[in-house]
């Protein structure tokens, strides 16, 4: 294609789109705009609003543990022996000081009888030598003798009551009995396992909060413990220890608390679900819809006279659909939550929602 048909062409569509330029501009603007003017000779955007309420909002740190016995032993027999005797049933309550195990016996009593023989022949001897020596038959190395064979029969005749008494076992201290390891009958020796003793008047809890909390954590402070085996039921308890070292690798400190457990209703070792509250106050609240976040403003539209104003606000803590305002608005403010995108600073609003602005009442967490 020659030189002069480029140049012809390129003029050609130069005045096709100027034409079309024109077209525009002076028939199909004119269109457009009367149409929005027409839309927004409308009317008023429609909205839903809340009310700003004060609401109890309470901070909180969640965290999960496992439940501990109050006491917790281990029962094992101090010497070897046949089991005679076992009144272990698991799940039972016994007091401090019941039988749970007897061992045979037998060649421990008449160990404790001979050693109480031999206490008492040397008790004899040791009487008549201090007689005699009152009229000096004897000399005073004979008598003295006497007294230290006689306290040797006295310690003979201890041993011989402390391996008796290790052939039964007594609990310790009130608590709840676990499973059986051996049967009644079973030849035992000293240290085997034979089952677990709890207290279960009250669980410790043992859990990790991070390092952050370390300096509002403090003794005292109540806890809410739920599990999902009694999902109906919230359990109180107060702090009773805090870890003064801060784990290296989690960045967290152990924590326990104590939670009373009437009727044993809490086993040992159940993990459990815990809520700690550190802090509570009123403050005004509204439903986080209403919030609008833009780059670092936070801001709310706030209904007044049928106008929406644009009103900047500091936010707290937040839970169950519903935000904390700390800065920008009063109780019973009225904000947008529903039609967000249609306001504008300054517009109109048609609030269709007047029937339903009383908030629902009840407390909030954060």
């Amino acid at each position: 294609m020659s030189i002069w048909k480029q140049i012809l062409l390129l003029a050609l569509l130069g005045l096709l789109a100027f034409a079309g330029y024109e077209t525009h501009r002076r028939y199909i603007a004119p269109e457009d705009g009367a149409g929005q003017a027409g839309r927004r000779a409308s009317g008023p955007a429609q909205v839903e609003v809340a009310s700003a309420t004060v609401e109890t909002m309470r901070e909180t740190v969640e965290a999960v543990g496992t439940t501990r016995a109050r006491q917790s032993v281990d029962i094992v027999p101090e010497a070897d022996g046949r089991i005679e005797a076992m009144a272990i049933a698991p799940g039972d309550r016994v007091e401090e000081g019941t039988v749970l195990i007897r061992l045979d016996d037998v060649i421990a009593r008449a160990d404790l009888a001979e050693a109480q023989a031999r206490f008492l022949e040397r008790d004899r001897v040791l009487t008549r030598l201090t007689q005699l020596r009152q009229s000096n038959a004897v000399s005073e190395a004979a008598r003295e003798e006497a007294v230290a064979r006689l306290a040797e029969a006295r310690a003979q005749v201890d041993r011989a009551e402390q391996r008796l008494a290790e052939r039964t076992i007594l609990a310790p201290f009130a608590g709840t009995l676990g499973l059986a390891e051996v049967d009644q009958g079973a030849r035992v020796s000293a240290g085997t396992f034979i089952t677990r003793l709890d207290d279960l008047s009250e669980v410790e809890i043992e859990f990790s909060i991070p390092e952050t909390l370390f300096s509002r954590i403090k003794t005292g402070m109540k806890i809410t413990a739920t599990s999902v085996a009694f999902p109906d039921q919230e359990f109180i308890g107060t702090i009773s220890e805090v870890d003064s070292r801060i784990d290296p690798v989690s960045r967290a400190f152990r924590t326990r608390a104590v939670v009373p457990n009437p009727g044993d209703t809490l086993p040992a070792g159940m993990f459990m679900s815990l809520e700690l509250v550190l802090s509570q106050s009123d403050e005004t609240v509204v439903p986080e819809e209403a919030i609008v976040f833009q780059a670092a403003e936070t801001y709310v539209f706030a209904v007044i006279d049928g106008k929406a104003q644009r009103v900047t606000v500091k936010t707290g803590p937040r839970r169950n659909g519903m935000i904390s305002i700390r800065e920008g608005l009063e109780p019973g403010d009225q904000v947008v939550t529903r039609g967000l995108h249609r306001v504008r600073d300054g517009s109109d609003v048609d609030i269709i929602n007047l029937s339903g602005l009383a908030s629902d009442s009840g407390e909030i967490k954060s």
